[in-house]
């Protein structure tokens, strides 16, 4: 199907000016997200049925048919060489689009300020690692570096899943196979079981969403593999609840002693308005040493912040912390520090 010139434009706009998403809402302007604002790119108000016109343009009848079932859709989509990661979605009865653009390079651990401590994070054989923080922070870039520096350095076969694919691997040292939800398997806990068959050690889960993928990407990691997923939370302490919260009481135990040996690190991350213009990811690290494990596995998770804040020579640090260190660099404002900062102790 040729894709409408309507929407053409606004794909060539967004990699023209490096915007990071676009959204094209049916009664309000296109607009773009350039180093975290958001900016309208067109005077003109969009009409329902002529953004629908244009977004149906993109999408394959099975999509169409998809949409229009289950009222969402996700999907990868290529333009001029770029990747981006398409949501159509249904608002007060009229369709909408977000467009989040992949980077067409997966960039070295300095390029976005990756420390040795998280790259040691891809020289393990097993556990799990997980990357959490709000949707739009970067998780998918982080974990593409790691899982592009296993690539470049060890001979290892990597699967992943995830929901749509967004940054393509080239074939380095490793075996790398992409799994996509809805094309290549039916959801992540389905593709879960079944990878566990296919001799991998590297499985890169796009996201726990739910009990199932949770149970299945624990398993993954106590049986011998490496396993890198994302949380949708805010801090390490959080996610580990989060995960708790899931399973019904009589299992919580379980799960806690299960967590307590597989976890291997919580990254957290936010994305910060970088000085000079573009934005910085930083970090905060906490790594599951005997201390850890002891508090997770008695359920002290709201003693885990004390830990973190501690244990600086072990490789961690706080999120308050790593914002006073960006500043300390001269990464970001003293405002933009200050404001971070502020909303951390709302959380």
């Amino acid at each position: 199907m040729p894709i409408e010139k309507g929407i053409q434009k606004y794909f060539e706009t967004a990699i023209r000016k490096g915007a990071s998403d676009i959204h094209l809402v049916a009664g309000e302007k296109p607009t773009l997200r350039i180093s975290g604002e958001l900016m309208p790119i067109d005077s003109s108000i969009l009409n329902g049925e002529t953004l629908k016109k244009m977004i149906y343009s993109l999408l394959a009848k099975k999509d169409i048919d998809k949409l229009e079932e289950d009222l969402e859709l996700d999907l990868g989509f290529e333009f001029n060489k770029a990747r981006f990661r398409i949501n159509v979605h249904w608002q007060k009865g009229q369709i909408g689009l977000a467009a989040r653009l992949i980077p067409s390079k997966i960039p070295a651990p300095d390029e976005i300020t990756l420390d040795d401590t998280i790259v040691n994070l891809t020289r393990l054989s097993q556990g799990l690692v997980i990357l959490n923080g709000p949707s739009g922070c970067g998780k998918s870039t982080t974990l593409a570096t790691m899982i592009d520096v296993i690539n470049n350095n060890r001979k290892l076969h990597i699967v992943t899943i995830e929901d749509p694919i967004e940054f393509v691997y080239e074939k380095k040292q490793s075996i790398i196979e992409q799994r996509e939800i809805g094309q290549d398997t039916l959801s992540f806990s389905n593709g879960l079981k079944y990878v566990l068959r296919q001799d991998p050690n590297v499985i890169l889960v796009g996201e726990m969403r739910d009990l199932d993928t949770i149970s299945s990407t624990l398993t993954a990691a106590e049986t011998g593999h490496l396993v890198f997923s994302t949380l949708h939370t805010w801090s390490a302490p959080e996610s580990i609840e989060r995960i708790i919260d899931l399973y019904p009481a009589y299992r919580q135990r379980q799960v806690l002693v299960q967590l307590a040996s597989s976890l291997r690190a919580v990254i957290s991350q936010q994305l910060l308005p970088r000085k000079g213009g573009g934005q910085i990811a930083v970090r905060e690290i906490m790594l599951n040493t005997p201390a850890v494990s002891n508090l997770i596995r008695q359920n002290k998770t709201a003693q885990l912040y004390s830990v973190i804040q501690t244990n600086a020579e072990e490789g961690m640090i706080s999120m308050e912390n790593a914002i006073k260190q960006a500043l300390a660099d001269d990464l970001i404002t003293e405002e933009v520090a200050n404001n971070a900062l502020n909303n951390i102790m709302k959380i």
